[in-house]
């Protein structure tokens, strides 16, 4: 099982490239399913999840190819015939994202038999949105043995207001209103720009899609998709990173090819607590201005502070004087990666859904357990400033959403090493 090594005390020096967003990548890898052309994604991100998706479809009767050398972030997918339309769990017990296929499975072929999906454990990520809204489409939903199955001759439209905001539910539903006879109207939606990248994608392949990035999507459904090229965004969560990884190191470092209008609730964060921060088109430059200044954050959807960038936060007020409050609103078991900072020094209480972060204490090397992939990351932007030598083990979470992280730590000054196989080797 491999391990990173990382020995702190180097700042983080010069440019750093962001990658493809696999939260992007995954639904619309899902959306090919509802046509039977051959559909052309770029920017597509090499790490595990996406090779867990390429099985997927794979298993299902669909032709996948993965780019290699110069085509290595390009993937061309066709699902021309799907013989076998079920997410088996052995396939997908790894990966939250295996229940977007249901609602494409089961608009395109009438039927779709979904393992309960798997993924981070960070607590509950309920299905029952998903399901409530295939059934207000027509949808018959039976559950058993650890599967989801959904028939229908045809989806209709529908009214849906989601009881609370799910991105995944709103893909999902979004995918199968695509093809559903007549007007789908979605309230409570998502706006996150996976959401808004993933209609781009549908709209290229002939659907009719009306309010993404808004709170109200109206979708009138068509008989037939057609393929199409798409390009997947950047990744928010990995250039979020990025610019803690700059922050916390005291660095000056470009974050080149991202999209800064997504990271403006980190953004503004950051220059709270006293970080040099200037945007551009499609970088940001972060810069040490000092001191670190605590300050307060709270996760919401977005546009609100995103939780998926609060463990990595959370590494960052460990440095920096004064209190920080950290509140968790979005999943209930997200401080898995609080014990693992406190052995290496830091000076953090939780009670429910709140940390306490008291800084700024000097962080010592340790053996760390990676739990889940954002608390992972939450250990290396630590041990990037921690005194001596620091373990973290089980670091196959980091590649389930980071592409090839230790290296490109390593082009901007990081002494960072993986010990074991490398993923993606040949």
């Amino acid at each position: 099982m491999d391990k990173f090594v990382v020995r702190g005390g180097n700042p983080l020096l010069g440019t750093i490239k962001v990658s493809g967003a696999k939260n992007s990548a995954l639904p619309c890898m899902a959306a090919a399913i509802l046509t039977e052309d051959e559909v052309i994604l770029e920017n597509i991100p090499q790490v595990r999840d996406i090779e867990t998706e390429r099985k997927l479809l794979a298993s299902m009767g669909a032709e996948v190819e993965l780019g290699y050398g110069r085509a290595q972030h390009r993937t061309r997918i066709r699902c021309a015939v799907l013989s076998d339309p079920v997410a088996k769990y052995e396939i997908v017990k790894t990966m939250r994202a295996s229940s977007l296929v249901l609602g494409p499975l089961v608009a395109r072929t009438g039927i779709a038999r979904v393992a309960m999906p798997g993924g981070c454990a960070i607590g509950g990520r309920p299905i029952d949105l998903h399901i409530k809204g295939l059934e207000a489409m027509g949808a018959t939903i039976t559950q058993e043995h650890g599967y989801l199955e959904a028939r229908t001759n045809r989806l209709k439209g529908a009214r849906i207001v989601f009881d609370k905001i799910t991105v995944t539910g709103t893909e999902d539903l979004l995918m199968a209103a695509t093809l559903a006879e007549g007007e789908t109207i979605f309230e409570n939606c998502a706006r996150e720009p996976e959401v808004t990248d993933l209609a781009a994608m549908l709209v290229a392949m002939g659907a009719k899609i009306e309010g993404a990035g808004t709170s109200t999507i109206r979708v009138q459904g068509v008989s037939k998709l057609h393929g199409a090229r798409h390009r997947i965004n950047p990744d928010r969560i990995e250039a979020g990173t990025f610019l803690i990884a700059g922050a916390i190191t005291g660095g000056d470092l470009n974050v080149d090819g991202c999209e800064p209008a997504h990271l403006s609730a980190l953004i503004y964060k950051l220059e709270q607590c006293g970080v040099r921060i200037d945007v551009g088109t499609d970088h940001i430059r972060v810069r040490s201005g000092g001191d670190l200044k605590a300050a307060d954050i709270s996760t919401e959807e977005y546009p609100g502070f995103p939780t998926d960038m609060q463990a990595q936060y959370m590494a960052l007020a460990t440095q920096a004087e004064g209190t920080t409050i950290v509140t968790e609103n979005i999943f209930e078991n997200r401080f898995m990666h609080v014990q693992e900072l406190n052995r290496m020094g830091a000076n953090i209480t939780v009670q429910g859904r709140t940390a306490t972060v008291q800084g700024k204490t000097p962080l010592q090397s340790a053996a760390v357990m990676c739990s889940d992939l954002r608390a992972s990351a939450s250990l290396v932007l630590a041990a990037l400033v921690a005194d001596g030598e620091t373990i973290l083990d089980r670091v196959y979470h980091m590649d389930r959403g980071y592409e090839r992280l230790e290296e490109k730590l390593r082009g901007v000054g990081a002494q960072i090493r993986r010990m074991g196989d490398v993923f993606g080797k040949k």
